[in-house]
């Protein structure tokens, strides 16, 4: 699934393109995403011009005078800039067509994605409202997190996965930014000292920030905005290396299950 690093990795490979540029038409190929494409954004985006490129959490806001684009990649979705009339592949299914013969392409084999056009402040969408601070904000800090974790029951990995929380941090970075942190996935979140939460915060801007600068983590098929892999994956530490020796201290890499998602870490570096 595209994560955080992967959307922006996106986002800033589209928008030096497609900012200033006039939608001449959208090519539906097919309607029914994780939510049915509405029928305003056919009728309301031709003529319109893409302002901005915005992200927040895992969705991409295309910012319009009258209203957003928003697109959610969902499991296995990607955007792609290509010729207008290129010949579409089997899961192409939408194109935003700009006046310079240019069009921004959805492909999503899964269709777990989502296009839907916002009218009036975007952050107030329903999916939108809820979600917890940006992980690289000044919001996302070492108090904030030690607040709102007290008394908490549920294991740190997952808390720090939920959007409410905050955004963006799916399984992979997780796994890494505790193993950075010194930090057992499945232990209680209210159990984190304030220096261990300060700890947890750094790990987690680090890891995204890397993998940002490296352009995602390829691990099925995911290509960025520029059709370039990601190669954060080359700097994995624990993922996705059970049974291996960690690379710190030589201990047996663990694996256990967690909310349906494989966990990640050194019994001997993490407590």
């Amino acid at each position: 699934m595209p994560e955080l690093p992967e959307v922006e990795t996106t986002r800033s490979g589209i928008a030096p393109h497609i900012e200033g540029q006039v939608v001449a038409e959208l090519v539906l190929r097919r309607r029914k995403l994780r939510y049915p494409v509405p029928q305003s954004l056919l009728a309301d985006l031709p003529g319109q011009v893409i302002e901005r490129v915005d992200r927040r959490g895992k969705y991409l806001l295309l910012h319009c005078e009258t209203g957003a684009v928003m697109i959610h990649l969902g499991m296995s979705g990607s955007l792609r800039l290509a010729a207008a009339d290129s010949l579409a592949e089997k899961h192409d299914h939408i194109d935003i067509v700009f006046e310079n013969g240019q069009a921004l392409r959805l492909r999503d084999p899964r269709r777990f994605g989502a296009v839907l056009w916002l009218k009036g402040e975007p952050m107030q969408h329903k999916l939108l409202a809820s979600l917890g601070p940006e992980p690289l904000s000044e919001e996302f800090n070492a108090d904030y997190l030690y607040q709102r974790s007290r008394k908490r029951k549920q294991a740190i990995k997952q808390f720090v996965m939920d959007s409410h929380t905050v955004v963006g941090v799916g399984n992979i970075y997780a796994n890494e930014a505790l193993f950075r942190a010194g930090i057992r996935p499945q232990l209680a979140a209210g159990k984190l000292s304030r220096q261990r939460c300060l700890d947890l915060v750094e790990a987690i801007k680090r890891v995204l920030a890397s993998a940002i600068k490296q352009g995602g983590t390829t691990l099925r098929d995911f290509v960025g905005g520029n059709g370039k892999p990601g190669y954060f994956k080359q700097q994995l530490q624990v993922y996705g290396r059970a049974g291996e020796a960690c690379l710190q201290c030589g201990a047996t890499i663990k694996q256990l299950r967690q909310g349906q998602r494989a966990s990640y870490y050194c019994p001997k570096c993490q407590r």
